[in-house]
């Protein structure tokens, strides 16, 4: 009877039921067969008869329309094959499964023929991607490209926490047009201890269109249901978080599939189109920030930086903010300048890579926490203490465990290899103290040593010279953390102190490379330590480098009392080397006072000096400082003999800074005797060398010089494009001496082009800089252009003022070309006055010095006086 009513129900055979009939007719039914089967059990166990199973054979499929294809989706789940064996619905469980097509039912010795509607099954969907997700676009494109192309699988791998199945879910949802089949995302396990087993994984991708699959023993027999339930479709699969090519590679899908790869590991597949996923770009950082919590606001950059723009921190941080908002944004960006606070943020995601590391892995990672920077082969080896290749397997797993970066050089051969910067707290956070500090006593080591090759490399000069500025500029956060961590435990023991020592002595390199003001806090920590350990040699160059750097500073007065302490300890320990640089340094110190004889008396003992030690780099600095000495004295041809003569020197030994400084002295010295075009080609050649070798000051010192040679040529405005230039490098590297010889360059364009109130304002710029480092000599210079200014303005007797202020400055300092200039600039404003026999008389003194100096002033001077004696 209980069948009956099932079939009934099933058939819609009752009058007033609807479609909700089928769902009661299927539990009406099953408890049918239950109750048959338990019955037919019974009376076969009572008389001895064999069990009868029940036959399903398949036969036309009937399809149904509506709303019923849908009604059984739970309990079925695609075209089933039902052939072969016969079925025992007593270990259903209470469930039914439906065929396809006629089925034969046995119930005893009857056979009913029921004809069983196809139902079709729903489609499997993956959840959508995250309601914040940003930016990513870039990614996003190349990787639909492929699919584009024809490519069927995809790979994102990156480290924990950077967005990987966020974009994987994106990605999804823009191709599900192209796989309407469904798409299904099984989560591989790849950070757990135990990995899902590509057996299990096939498992998930099978029920969800059959939901009743029992998974076989046989794992032959379950990979052929996995490709037969996949053939033909159009389906995505999503394998979340894999952990290798062998979990991953057995669940490759027909043709007819996509297939999405997340992974941290690095590993290879047939056909894989692989996508290394970085940081977020800072705009999409600072975006991702705002659109979870807009009250960060214009903190959102520095945010963005702390958490090193990896979207699992950027989220985490934001979230906080958002859920707290009594939290202020500027003290919660301070807090998390603690690492630890910094960790919170990211904590878990790394522990799940961490804790599958073997122990003396995670020892190793935990070590790569000091490198501050991109760090090479050598270095994690000098830091481990290993050989390069147990090295260089070590490091290997780290990149597949996406624990460190790896970027190849351009040959293919090396690379560099670095640590995010969240990565680097979580492995430092692991680190025991005893462990940091020898490894930080170890790498050091290794960057002093990579100083002294660098060093070495400037020394010898010519290609070699840009080998050592670059391998300088490829580690020098490395370099700089070894210098302040030698500095900071100097006093630990001398071993230390003697690296303290040799951070500082490396003065060619450094003096191209670092900031004067650095330069002088690594010679002051030098200097404290060399006197701890009592080394009066090395005393006496870190003193000798401290003037040097005040010195460039602008501030010669101080730099005089460093370069003397330095001479006075190379007399007491016998120090020629140490003497040579000391006198030199003062020679060119006394220059910027405006004492060019003391100059000219100390460089002449310098030359003495190196040329008995055949020290010829000293020899050809000496020749060129006696070059600019003879210049600022009025004596350009002079000046000249000595320039060619240091030029043919340190090309002769490969000394590339000393080319740059006498190539660019020569073309000045040639602008001063009317030739700008060939002022043009001296300095050109020495700015090319300039840029080559990454040498600042020279690059602007050359750009200078280039804008005065185009302006004597009547082109204000280019000149004016090559003293901004200038200008800009400077401030760069505070170089104030030539910041303000640049400012007076280009007020005189501005001069030049009519507009005098402009030019002052340039001119009063330089003036203050000259006076505040005691530049005696521009100082001259920008009094006379002020002058010339107000002169320009139609106010003589303020033009008068500066003129006389110009002219007593140079005289102090015996500048012959610059006092010649204000004579002139007297006697023209004098005449406007109505003083016409002062006028004269000043113009007359103007140009003995000018003819005496050779001046092309000169003739301008004659034509001048011509025209007011007629």
């Amino acid at each position: 009877m209980i069948l009956l009513l099932a079939l009934a129900l099933l058939f819609n055979l009752l009058p007033q039921i609807k479609d909700s009939s089928l769902i009661l007719a299927a539990s009406v039914l099953s408890a049918a067969i239950e109750i048959v089967g338990f019955i037919r059990d019974r009376s076969d166990k009572e008389e001895g008869r064999p069990r009868v199973q029940i036959d399903q054979s398949t036969g036309p499929h009937t399809n149904v329309d509506g709303d019923q294809k849908n009604l059984l989706s739970g309990s079925f789940n695609g075209p089933t094959s039902v052939e072969g064996d016969a079925v025992d619905m007593r270990e259903s469980k209470g469930s039914i499964n439906v065929a396809e097509g006629p089925v034969n039912q046995h119930f005893g010795n009857n056979i009913t023929q029921i004809i069983k509607p196809t139902v079709s099954q729903s489609v499997p969907r993956i959840q959508p991607p995250p309601q914040k997700f940003v930016g990513r676009v870039k990614d996003i494109n190349e990787i639909l490209s492929g699919f584009e192309r024809g490519a069927v699988i995809a790979g994102v791998r990156g480290m924990g926490g950077v967005g990987k199945t966020a974009l994987a879910l994106v990605l999804a949802e823009k191709l599900a047009g192209r796989y309407p089949d469904g798409q299904i995302l099984v989560d591989m396990k790849g950070t757990d201890k135990k990995p899902l087993s590509a057996a299990e994984a096939m498992a998930q991708v099978i029920r969800a269109y059959d939901p009743e699959f029992d998974v076989p023993s046989n794992e032959g027999e379950l990979a052929g249901k996995y490709f037969s339930i996949l053939h033909g479709k159009k389906a995505l699969l999503l394998l979340d978080n894999a952990v290798s090519r062998e979990q991953v590679e057995p669940l490759l899908p027909p043709r007819s599939c996509a297939l999405l790869v997340t992974t941290r590991k690095k590993f290879a597949l047939p056909g894989l189109t692989e996508k290394d996923l970085d940081v977020l770009p800072f705009d999409d950082a600072k975006k991702l920030l705002l659109e979870i919590c807009e009250r960060i606001a214009d903190h959102a950059e520095e945010l963005a930086e702390i958490c090193g723009r990896l979207p699992i921190a950027l989220r985490n941080a934001a979230s906080i903010l958002r859920e707290k908002p009594n939290l202020s944004v500027a003290n919660y960006i301070k807090r998390l300048g603690d690492a630890m606070e910094r960790l919170e943020l990211v904590e878990a995601s790394f522990s799940l890579s961490y804790d599958l590391l073997t122990p003396e892995l995670q020892r190793l990672w935990s070590l790569l926490a000091i490198f501050p920077a991109d760090f090479d082969l050598a270095g994690a080896a000098a830091v481990w203490e290993m050989e390069d290749t147990p090295t260089e397997d070590a490091l290997g797993e780290l990149i597949w465990w996406s624990l460190v970066d790896f970027s190849p050089s351009a040959t293919g051969e090396g690379g560099r290899y670095r640590l995010h910067d969240l990565a680097r707290d979580f492995a430092g956070s692991k680190l025991y103290d005893y462990r940091r500090e020898t490894a930080k006593l170890r790498h050091a080591r290794y960057y002093l040593n990579t100083l002294c090759k660098a060093e070495e490399s400037i020394q010898q000069g010519n290609d070699f010279l840009a080998m050592g500025l670059m391998l300088f500029d490829i580690d020098w956060i490395n370099i700089e953390a070894g210098q302040k961590w030698a500095s900071e435990n100097k006093f630990k023991c001398t071993e230390i102190a003697e690296m303290c020592n040799d951070f500082a002595w490396m003065g060619n390199i450094l003096n191209l490379r670092l900031h004067p003001f650095k330069y002088i806090e690594w010679l002051n920590e030098a200097l404290t330590a060399v006197r701890e350990i009592n080394n009066k040699e090395a005393e006496g160059a870190h003193l000798g480098n401290l003037g040097l750097a005040y010195f460039h500073l602008g501030n010669p007065h101080k730099a005089i009392e460093y370069f003397e302490q330095a001479l006075k300890i190379s007399r007491e320990i016998g120090d020629g080397q140490l003497a040579i640089y000391s006198l030199g340094n003062l020679g060119l110190a006394y220059s910027h006072l405006g004492d060019p004889n003391k100059s000219i008396e100390y460089t002449e003992q310098v030359l003495k000096i190196s040329s008995e030690m055949e020290d010829w780099k000293a020899v050809a600095n000496s020749l060129d400082n006696l070059g600019k000495f003879h210049s600022h004295l009025g004596n350009p041809h002079k000046a000249i003999e000595y320039y060619e003569q240091s030029l043919k020197i340190s090309r002769s030994i490969g000394d590339l800074v000393g080319e740059i400084a006498h190539l660019g002295n020569l073309g000045l010295a040639y602008f001063h005797l009317g030739d700008p075009r060939k002022a043009i080609k001296y300095n050109e050649e020495s700015l090319k060398i300039s840029c080559s070798i990454g040498d600042l000051r020279g690059e602007g010192i050359n750009l200078s010089n280039l804008g005065l040679a185009f302006f004597h040529l009547g082109d204000p405005h280019k000149a004016i494009e090559y003293y901004k230039q200038a200008l800009k490098i400077s401030h760069k590297i505070e170089d104030k001496e030539n910041e303000g010889i640049h400012l007076g360059n280009t007020g005189d364009a501005y001069l030049y082009l009519g507009d005098p109130r402009k030019a002052i304002k340039y001119y009063e710029e330089s003036l203050k800089i000259s006076r505040n480092i005691g530049d005696k000599v521009n100082e001259g210079i920008q009094l006379g252009n002020i002058g010339q200014a107000y002169f320009r303005l139609g106010d003589p007797r303020k033009a008068s003022e500066y003129y006389e202020l110009a002219l007593k400055v140079s005289r102090m300092i015996k500048n012959r070309p610059n006092e010649g200039v204000q004579l002139f600039y007297m006697s023209l404003n004098s005449y406007l006055l109505g003083q016409r026999e002062e006028a004269i008389s000043l113009a007359r003194s103007a140009l003995a010095i000018y003819e005496q100096i050779e001046s092309p002033c000169a003739e301008t001077v004659r034509k001048k006086l011509a025209e007011w004696n007629s």
